[in-house]
């Protein structure tokens, strides 16, 4: 899966109706059809505008997609999971878009079966989901035999066209009651439904074709994933009819953390100060995803008060998430008797204090009279002027 912007690949926004994006993706498919377009880009083009069509048109690929991104979405579903349920024909009934689709993406009526899928958990730690880490896990896996290929004979051999069915692994079975006459289809029983015989099985595998190995696969990890998220390795399961495998579907277990805990992109931490320091202010150490950082405590801090550390969180999965540290305050259980006379202090000025104030409380002040508060403005006649100095006499 493409991490492009599905919206500007088909050039549409981000709140465009679902008509919107039929008529945009018609518009494009029909420029780009390799059939019609003979350019060298054309065909993985369409198939780029195809794959957004897929995801935008259902409602719930959608809502997924624009909550997750690209990136996110991809790690969920397979190429298959996408074009699964999507009716491309109701679009180009002119085109023979069924045959051309089967043929570019390998799916259709008549396309092979494919393998099925593996689901695996992952323990993590805190540090591994919040960074990132490179996991190795086991698993056991069906693959094509690497004596005979998959085809299931001996080597030196080959697989015969069965006689009965002629190859196609069902037969017509015809019943009848009076007049009437009922025709079922059945798989063949001479090769199974497998449309060929093996006369000369392959020592390997008995004849199946396929094999069951363990392997180990390495798990890379991107930063800030979360608990029970899951990862998809395409083309990592069992392998199928057609050879096409399947994928292997990572489940994610995030531990907790002693100290830490997630919100989205936002780690948050707990730190206890003690009652003066929270009165006082000053500077104190936290814990950071880093290591120890210095933050600042504004004098009157209260319980639960928080402080952000800009650009402290979770990277690598779009914006930075910050470190939100909340204040926590301290009561002292105890006393020493210096403590408690201090305290008994801190009482009475505040006791005092809150008296004071207390006096004017409820009171309503008259209001000001500026004409009776303020003296009359002197006129020149007013101000004696001494004649030798030249200046006013004060």
């Amino acid at each position: 899966m493409a991490d492009v912007d599905y919206y500007e690949v088909l050039g549409v926004p981000r709140n465009a109706t679902k008509e919107e994006i039929k008529a945009a993706f018609r518009k494009l498919a029909l420029q780009y059809h390799p059939d019609r377009n003979k350019s060298p880009e054309a065909e993985e083009k369409f198939k780029l505008i195809s794959e957004a069509y897929a995801v935008l048109s259902d409602d719930e690929k959608r809502r997924e997609y624009d909550a997750e991104g690209a990136e996110g979405f991809g790690r969920k579903h397979s190429e298959e999971d996408i074009f699964s349920g999507v009716d491309f024909g109701d679009i180009f009934r002119d085109l023979n878009m069924e045959d051309f689709f089967q043929t570019l993406f390998g799916y259709g009526p008549s396309s092979a079966q494919r393998g099925s899928d593996i689901h695996v958990s992952l323990k993590l730690s805190f540090e591994e989901a919040v960074k990132g880490v490179q996991k190795t896990i086991r698993i056991k896996r069906i693959e094509v035999c690497p004596t005979c290929g998959g085809t299931g004979a001996a080597p030196g051999t080959a697989r015969k066209t069965c006689p009965t069915c002629g190859g196609t692994g069902y037969v017509r079975k015809v019943s009848g009651i009076g007049f009437a006459r009922f025709v079922q289809v059945v798989p063949c029983n001479t090769c199974g439904g497998r449309g060929y015989v093996i006369e000369k099985p392959c020592p390997t595998c008995g004849g199946t074709g396929y094999v069951r190995k363990e392997r180990s696969i390495i798990v890379d990890v991107p930063a800030g994933v979360e608990d029970g998220e899951v990862l998809r390795l395409a083309g990592q399961g069992n392998a199928g009819r057609s050879g096409r495998s399947g994928d292997v579907y990572v489940h994610l277990t995030v531990a907790p953390h002693p100290t830490f805990a997630r919100d989205g992109n936002d780690v948050v931490v707990d730190i206890t100060i003690p009652m003066s320091k929270a009165a006082l202010g000053g500077d104190i150490e936290v814990p950071t995803l880093e290591g120890k950082q210095v933050v600042h405590i504004s004098p009157g801090t209260q319980p639960g008060s928080t402080i952000r550390i800009k650009g402290a969180g979770v990277r690598g999965r779009g914006a930075s998430g910050d470190e939100v540290v909340r204040i926590n305050v301290q009561i002292p259980k105890k006393l020493t008797e210096r403590q408690r006379q201090l305290l008994e202090e801190f009482e009475k000025e505040e006791e005092n204090r809150d008296s004071f104030f207390s006096r004017f409380r409820g009171r309503r002040l008259a209001p000001l009279d500026l004409t009776r508060a303020l003296p009359p403005t002197p006129t020149p006649r007013d101000i004696p002027f001494c004649r030798f100095q030249q200046q006013l006499c004060v």
